[in-house]
């Protein structure tokens, strides 16, 4: 049983925002031994609609944490809590 993502980062694709967020939380996540999974917000009208002026958008345990950017210090206190 496989156990479910703490960390979801929504993107789309050419997003360099999307690549700054994913680089510090590929880091954080390596780090402390924990999952993400990105999500492309263009596959999904809804998310479209819900986040497309804020992506990147990451979520910690289902709520949202940051959008445009990810604050790598502020990432690693919410997972270890």
């Amino acid at each position: 049983m496989s156990v479910p993502a703490r960390v979801t980062l929504y993107s789309r694709p050419g997003c360099h925002l999307c690549d700054d967020a994913r680089v510090v939380i590929e880091r954080v996540c390596a780090d402390l031994g924990t999952s993400y999974v990105e999500v492309s917000i263009d596959d999904d009208p809804v998310l479209r609609e819900r986040y497309g002026e804020e992506i990147p958008v990451t979520l910690v345990d289902g709520r949202q944490h940051d959008f445009w950017r990810v604050d790598e210090q502020r990432l690693r206190a919410a997972l270890s809590s």
